[in-house]
């Protein structure tokens, strides 16, 4: 047996008991464990999305994506066409949203008590960031009665998670397919989106003119690198997050709290943050179990003094 289809088997029996016990119907079957395998593989129900992270310029007979889709072929059951490939390269700015096909093969996967739409070959992204599976339950469990502001929301997972946790939302994002989609998941729930706001804008130049106080939590998911009008032409959310952060914690109540998560590889934490508000750096404990690398994303909780 090789050393991939020996690796998947025994992820699938590990990780697919995990799923079925949480439940999810989307997880990460494999994370590039192997180095000669640079693959990443994501379940959803019975399809599965394949990231190729693999060297443009490799040698075919060094190319082991053949071995893989058969690995995964015979170890998932799943039919050829039932396994979309993706290459993975760095994307900036709105680029990873763009829609790169016209499909239109959406489906509805569950997460918990939760049913959300995904669409694995229209756009590089699936609708649903499976790495934000622990921020969503923490975001259920404490948004009861709170007035709960999603950033850069778009397909609105976490607003989800929020409704249904009691929490009424407030969902920001530049993109109308992005907040119609949202709605369609706030429907799926059986959520009134009427009952919720959804705000098509730059939030880059909403949070500045957003009412002080208004809000008792906040999840803030901000690209890596986007262009703003507000930010001299363009944002890095490193070099920006002073701003940023302090932006939004004029929006926060008293002992109200920020969730600022980022993707950056290597991102640093300004010291004058640090200096400002209370800290911490829940980055481990927001990075599910079925994710090998553990530095997928950075996450701080932050609360004003």
């Amino acid at each position: 047996m090789s050393a991939i289809r020996n690796r998947l088997e025994k992820n699938n029996k590990k990780l697919g008991t995990w799923a079925a016990r949480l439940p999810t119907d989307a997880w990460r079957l494999y994370d590039r464990d192997i180095p000669e395998y640079p693959f990443i593989v994501d379940i959803y129900l019975d399809q599965a999305v394949v990231w190729d992270r693999s060297d443009s310029t490799i040698d075919q007979e060094k190319n082991h994506l053949p071995e893989l889709l058969t690995a995964l072929r015979e170890v998932r059951g799943l039919s050829p066409e039932n396994i979309v490939i993706k290459k993975r390269e760095r994307q900036e700015g709105v680029k990873q949203y763009e829609r790169i096909d016209e499909k239109k093969e959406f489906f509805v996967v569950r997460e918990g008590k939760a049913r959300l739409k995904v669409n694995l070959r229209d756009y590089l992204d699936t609708g649903l960031f499976l790495d934000h599976r622990p921020m969503r339950y923490r975001i259920q469990r404490l948004s009861k009665g709170k007035k709960v502001l999603n950033l850069f929301c778009y397909t609105g997972s976490v607003s989800v998670f929020a409704a249904l946790g009691g929490g009424t939302v407030t969902s920001v994002d530049m993109s109308a397919t992005y907040l119609d989609w949202a709605k369609e998941n706030f429907e799926l729930n059986r959520l009134d989106p009427k009952n919720h706001e959804f705000v098509q804008s730059d939030v880059l130049q909403w949070i500045p003119e957003a009412p002080a106080a208004s809000y008792d939590l906040i999840f803030l998911d901000p690209p890596t690198f986007s262009n703003s009008k507000r930010m001299s032409g363009t944002f890095e959310v490193e070099r920006d997050q002073d701003l940023l952060v302090e932006s939004c914690m004029r929006l926060l109540r008293a002992n109200g709290v920020l969730y600022f998560s980022n993707n950056k590889r290597g991102f640093r934490l300004s010291p004058k943050l640090s200096s400002l508000y209370d800290v911490r750096d829940i980055s481990e404990e927001t990075i599910p179990p079925d994710f090998h690398d553990r530095k997928i994303h950075r996450c701080f909780e932050i609360r004003s003094r």
